[in-house]
């Protein structure tokens, strides 16, 4: 997407990107780059992470994280970050570094749409 895209083309991707994310089920993950990936273009991450900033409530915005495991939410009232919390809540561990286990806890289920 270029700063030239149009406003309904930004929203038409953006529910791509929801419609894909709702798939993920409780207690696995996927990264931004694999969403974009499965939207038709890799390069694309950062444009799904301006989607997940504005998602509706219905979206499991939580199990998207980034290629290293790592969330990219920042933390609130000192450290706790509710994306760490409704992740551990399904089930999902993290390491001592923080990062998220992808080879146990990724989901490559996504479809294309």
């Amino acid at each position: 997407m270029s700063p030239k895209t149009s406003k309904d083309e930004k929203e038409g991707f953006f529910q791509k990107v929801y419609e894909l994310v709702k798939q993920v089920p409780e207690g696995h993950v996927v990264t931004y780059g694999q969403v974009a990936a499965a939207l038709g273009n890799a390069r694309q991450a950062r444009i799904v992470g301006w989607a997940m900033r504005t998602c509706p409530h219905d979206v499991p915005w939580h199990r998207v994280v980034n290629a290293q495991g790592r969330l990219s939410t920042r933390p609130i009232h000192g450290s706790f970050n509710p994306q760490r919390a409704r992740l551990e809540d399904e089930g999902v561990e993290f390491d001592h570094n923080g990062r998220i286990d992808l080879d146990t806890y990724g989901w490559d289920g996504l479809g294309k749409i």
